[in-house]
């Protein structure tokens, strides 16, 4: 505040600068002492701070926090995992609002691959995904086996979908899943594709438990 302008007003209204910039004038009083007083704490609050966090390290950084708060998030997800079953997945599948969130992370995630009507065809053209609204399945046709697959990918990502939980998170993939089995029947046969690799090793394993059928017993059993 300058007192020796001859132009500041002597009234109780604002008082202003000499000074004139394109028609405007600055106020030239006093701030409110409320205003003073937080900007003096917040000062105070600073020094405390910074001296706090940064030179005597109490309490956790931001990078810890996130840390922290990210592992309580995976836990979670877990614990819900381990809760998830064919039958809840089924349940979920007649779950109106549940169906209807899955369908539109599918209508902006999954139909370049699937199709709108998951047919995995556009007309004539063949998309590079496989079908979902029969009952043949790649990675098997159970509502887990599907979860697995669209959580973490199909084995060979070359030649199939990458994992989409990174990307949607665990309650939007069980949303999808959800969404699919809406099209489809409890109960339903569900038959595996000619290049299943749960097929393969179905064959592999079948002579192996033969020779072990047909080991006679040791003696005395």
């Amino acid at each position: 505040m300058n007192p020796s302008s001859p132009n500041k007003s002597t009234d109780n209204g604002p008082v202003l600068r000499d000074h004139v910039y394109d028609g405007i004038q600055e106020y030239d009083q006093k701030l409110p002492n409320w205003w003073l007083f937080t900007w003096y704490i917040t000062i105070v609050w600073f020094v405390i701070a910074w001296v706090a966090y940064y030179q005597l390290h109490l309490g956790e950084s931001g990078p810890e926090q996130v840390d922290k708060q990210m592992a309580a998030i995976k836990a979670a997800q877990l614990k819900e995992l381990e809760q998830l079953s064919d039958e809840k997945l089924w349940a979920m599948s007649q779950d109106e609002k549940v169906v209807s969130a899955g369908a539109a992370t599918f209508g902006t995630t999954c139909v370049a691959c699937h199709a709108p009507d998951l047919s995995a065809h556009l007309g004539t053209v063949k998309l590079p995904g496989l079908p979902l609204n029969d009952t043949e399945w790649k990675h098997g046709g159970n509502p887990l086996q599907i979860l697995g697959i669209v959580r973490k990918g199909a084995p060979d990502i070359t030649k199939g979908m990458p994992a989409w939980e990174p990307q949607l998170g665990l309650n939007r993939v069980v949303e999808v899943v959800a969404f699919v089995l809406s099209k489809h029947k409890k109960g339903e046969p569900v038959t595996l594709a000619a290049d299943s690799p749960l097929k393969a090793g179905a064959a592999a394993a079948a002579p192996a438990a033969a020779a072990v059928s047909a080991t006679p017993p040791a003696a005395g059993k």
